[in-house]
C-alpha cells in the first residue's frame, strides 16, 4: 500500500512540474510572438513605441485584444497571439500612441 500511494503521489507531483513548465514556457512564448508583432507594428508607424522591447510586447497584447475585438479571429494564431488581428490593432495602437505623444509634445500657445 505504502509503495502505491508514494507512486499515486510521484505521478501526481510529475504532473503538476509538468504543467507548470509547459504553462511558463507558452507564457513566455507567447510574449516573445507578441513583442514580434508589437516590433514589426512599430516598423509600420513613423514614430517609436515608448519603453522600447517591453513597449513593443505591451502594443502586440494589446493590439492583439484590440484586433479580435474589431475582426475576430481571422488568420493564424501562435501561442494565444492572432497575428492578423494582432497586428492591426498594434499598428492602431502605435498611431494612437503616436498622435497622442504628438498632441501633449505640442507647445502651448497661451
Amino acid at each position: 500500500m505504502p509503495i502505491i500511494l508514494g507512486l499515486l503521489l510521484l505521478v501526481v507531483a510529475l504532473w503538476i512540474f509538468f504543467w507548470f513548465a509547459f504553462s511558463l514556457i507558452h507564457l513566455v512564448l507567447m510574449l516573445i510572438v507578441a513583442g514580434i508583432v508589437g516590433w514589426v507594428a512599430d516598423a509600420l508607424v513613423p514614430g517609436r513605441l515608448p519603453w522600447g522591447w517591453l513597449g513593443a510586447i505591451l502594443a502586440g497584447l494589446v493590439g492583439s485584444w484590440l484586433g479580435v475585438a474589431l475582426l475576430g479571429h481571422v488568420g493564424p494564431s501562435l501561442f494565444g497571439v492572432p497575428i492578423i488581428p494582432g497586428l492591426v490593432g498594434a499598428v492602431i495602437l502605435a498611431v494612437l500612441v503616436e498622435l497622442v505623444g504628438k498632441m501633449l509634445a505640442r507647445p502651448s500657445t497661451v
